[in-house]
């Protein structure tokens, strides 16, 4: 399905959308009901990624301009000239019942003590290398393997050590995570790891819902005028991502935005300051997305409503004590 022909959730897609012009943000949790249409925004959004440009024939695809893993630099230290190719980024998933080494990978240690190599097996951190990992139901995995996956994202690398043997790759991936908080939820340390985070629900207007019902049945009808004018919206909007890429470091942010920033967070008790940091992050992502030169007033309230809800604490015993409504009343204080 086209990213650009989803209806509505327009703070799902600016979350998705600015991980890609800024990955070190760090991901984005999308929080739920069943039949919301998170599965199918993520798969359409890597479709609207620009493509990366990889060593030809790394089994890694380490992306030009970053890091190479051990395979890479053996190649060059024997005198090759590494060649580069174009691949179109992927959507790898990770399935809930995956051990750690089939996330991390798994060294042959048989081989390395009796040949001396180091035969690497690549898990799923190898196969996320340049594309997106998904994790659907995010809150259902196992927390040590949320805990590693999220050490590998902050990181950009992998490192797999086994009896004194180590192997090195990096995995500089896209994280999206989505989850059903009527199934449980993640602790707040691992929410808090997870860059934005998207609250989403089905859309309660008749409009917006008869709209998604039509576009749904033209595209199941495989309705040609709608592929020709959605997968060019898709085109456009690449085009945009490749522009913000490029301006994303000449966007500027003045210390009065700085000190506004600075100051919701503080007002509603945000413990430690990832979250200052990745509002900054985030409204200047949304700027270059727009292609102004700094943050305006929505880059900035988009900002707050992406990186702080699942920062905020809550209060159990006071029903006016919720994150979002808090969250509302500051920034309308702010001015934002």
């Amino acid at each position: 399905f086209p990213f650009s022909a989803f209806v509505g959730q327009e703070l799902l897609k600016k979350g998705l959308l600015v991980n890609a012009v800024d990955p070190s943000i760090g991901g984005v949790l999308l929080r739920g009901e069943k039949g919301t249409g998170k599965t199918t925004a993520v798969r359409s959004f890597a479709a609207v990624l620009p493509p990366k440009e990889v060593v030809s024939g790394c089994r890694f695809g380490c992306v030009r301009g970053t890091s190479l893993c051990d395979e890479c630099r053996a190649r060059e230290a024997s005198g090759e000239a590494l060649g580069y190719e174009s691949r179109p980024v992927e959507v790898v998933d990770l399935a809930l019942n995956a051990s750690e080494d089939r996330v991390v990978g798994s060294l042959d240690l048989e081989a390395a003590l009796r040949e001396g190599s180091r035969k690497f097996e690549m898990g799923v951190l190898g196969k996320a290398n340049g594309n997106v990992l998904y994790i659907d139901e995010v809150n259902l995995l196992d927390d040590h393997v949320v805990d590693v996956l999220l050490d590998v994202a902050v990181s950009g690398v992998n490192v797999v050590m086994r009896e004194g043997v180590s192997y090195r790759h990096p995995s500089r991936f896209l994280l999206v995570g989505t989850m059903n908080p009527e199934e449980g939820e993640l602790r707040p340390q691992l929410l808090d790891r997870f860059g934005l985070c998207v609250e989403i629900s089905g859309e309660r207007d008749v409009g917006f819902r008869k709209s998604i019902v039509e576009r749904v049945l033209l595209f199941e009808g495989e309705d040609a005028g709608f592929r020709e004018k959605w997968d060019r919206r898709d085109e456009e909007l690449r085009a945009r991502l490749v522009a913000a890429r490029a301006v994303l470091p000449r966007v500027e942010v003045s210390g009065e935005i700085l000190e506004s920033i600075v100051a919701v967070v503080a007002e509603l008790g945000v413990a430690g300051h990832r979250g200052d940091i990745t509002v900054l992050k985030a409204a200047k992502a949304l700027a270059a997305i727009k292609g102004i030169p700094s943050p305006d007033e929505e880059c900035l309230s988009d900002a707050f409503r992406l990186a702080l809800p699942h920062r905020l604490k809550e209060d159990p015993f006071e029903e006016t004590a919720s994150g979002r409504k808090r969250l509302d009343a500051v920034l309308a204080r702010f001015g934002t």
